[in-house]
């Protein structure tokens, strides 16, 4: 076998590899015997079958087969040789092949680059605090009183903010439209759930009584196909319900299963700030990110940031596709498909980039994701899908593929929770509102960057 380095250019190798005729001769032989010890052929005692047989019987697939094998053991003693970390799969081209004579072969690799990290003990950052006001926790406090209200029937008229129990049926110059009728339907008066003006038009209403509903779908409307056009709803009221109001008292944290009313305003504190908190975590994440962005200039495998664009890609046009059938502007409109990509191009090398730095600090760190967090964010998936949690756990069981788009957040933020530790974190206590402020701005900001 000779290897030959032929051309470097960046993280570009190439190589010429010849395997010997003799070599090759050698390994189909070796397997024909193989098969040989093996197979049962008529006339031929187990493992007596004479070479010549078996060369006219399989001489062409194993041809193949060793073929295969030659390229692959020496391609990677090549990488060896060499002291190369391939970043994808090499590509081979065979120059020339007969049965009989040296296979050679072109083999062109991109590698890994160097990764130097950079002392993170250097990075200064900001985690947000987010303050929770009384008056949210009171607003949560009202939607639990809200949720946990009952009703009874009533017998008098519907007014604004009972419930009536109605069957329905809409129709659009006399033609019923799908989804445009129900039975048992419960609909809040005055609660803004039904198509404008559909529920004003119910006040007044008793038990028993049928009504036509005369509305106009918004232009903005959800389904296309009624958006800006007159319906006419036949409503039958089977009955009228009269809500009692929840109090904010020792009843509403009992009903929820609280020790006390301290004891849910606590909860509901806590809950709260974990929500807002996970707001503050993700721009500190990104100012993170873009510190490391700039600290760190290397070059990068262009295969893997082609495949990292062809993602992106593929994503902008199921985006502008939606738009289309949306009737809505395209993202990016008036600007060609190699502008678009040309910019699409710079995040595809700098999340490559960025994934490099993380992947390297992971390694020599010795970080890793254990199956117990794998497991955790399985189930985390299967609860997303009530009545077929059964079918997600199977799914990732059988697609090993799929495991890995869970590992890999679990390892970047592993990573990334490794760099906050030793990075100097100042904390900055902020009231909500400047919270939700920032973040509107920051995303501004990003779109801004990137037109």
């Amino acid at each position: 076998m000779q290897i030959t380095e032929t051309s470097t250019e960046g993280l570009k190798h190439e190589f010429k590899v010849t395997v010997g005729a003799e070599d090759i001769k050698q390994r189909v032989e070796t397997r024909l015997h193989e098969i040989g010890r093996q197979v049962k052929l008529p006339g031929f005692r187990p493992g007596k079958v004479p070479l010549a047989v078996l060369r006219q019987r399989y001489g062409s697939s194993v041809m193949g087969e060793v073929l295969e094998r030659a390229v692959n053991d020496s391609s990677n003693e090549a990488m060896r040789e060499h002291k190369l970390r391939p970043a994808l799969q090499p590509k081979v081209e065979i120059v020339s092949f007969n049965e009989g004579t040296d296979l050679e072969y072109k083999l062109a690799v991109e590698v890994l680059p160097e990764v130097a990290p950079m002392n993170f003990a250097e990075l200064k950052l900001e985690r947000l605090r987010p303050e929770v006001p009384d008056a949210e926790v009171d607003q949560a406090l009202e939607r639990i009183a809200r949720q946990q209200r009952k009703d009874e029937p009533v017998e008098r008229p519907a007014a604004s903010g009972d419930i009536v129990v109605i069957d329905f049926a809409g129709s659009i110059d006399g033609q019923e439209f799908p989804g445009g009728s129900a039975k048992g339907h419960r609909l809040e008066l005055g609660a803004g759930q039904f198509i404008p003006g559909f529920e004003d038009q119910l006040i007044g209403a008793t038990a028993g009584e049928q009504r036509t509903v005369a509305v106009t779908f918004p232009a903005d409307y959800g389904a296309a196909e009624l958006a800006g056009k007159a319906a006419s709803f036949a409503v039958e009221v089977k009955e009228v319900r009269g809500i009692n109001a929840q109090p904010i008292d020792e009843s509403l944290a009992e009903a929820v299963g609280m020790e006390n009313l301290q004891a849910l305003r606590d909860a509901v504190r806590q809950q709260i700030e974990r929500d807002y908190g996970g707001i503050a975590q993700q721009r500190l994440k990104r100012q993170l990110l873009d510190r490391l962005a700039e600290r760190h200039v290397f070059p990068v495998p262009l295969g893997m940031v082609e495949l990292e664009l062809d993602v992106i890609w593929k994503q902008f046009e199921a985006e502008r596709e939606r738009a289309k059938q949306r009737g809505v502007a395209e993202p990016d409109e008036g600007k060609s498909d190699d502008e678009i990509k040309a910019e699409y191009r710079a995040i595809a090398e700098r999340r490559v980039r960025l994934g490099l730095l993380l992947s390297e600090v992971g390694r020599s760190n010795n970080i890793q994701v254990t199956q117990d967090e794998i497991n955790r964010s399985v189930a985390e998936e299967a609860r997303r899908f009530p009545g077929h949690e059964r079918q997600v756990v199977e799914y990732y069981r059988n697609q090993p593929g799929a495991l890995d788009n869970l590992r890999a957040p679990i390892f970047e933020n592993k990573v990334i929770d490794y760099i906050l530790e030793i990075a100097e974190v100042a904390d900055r206590h902020i009231p909500i509102a400047e919270l939700l402020k920032e973040e509107d701005e920051d995303e501004g900001a990003e779109a801004a960057d990137k037109a």
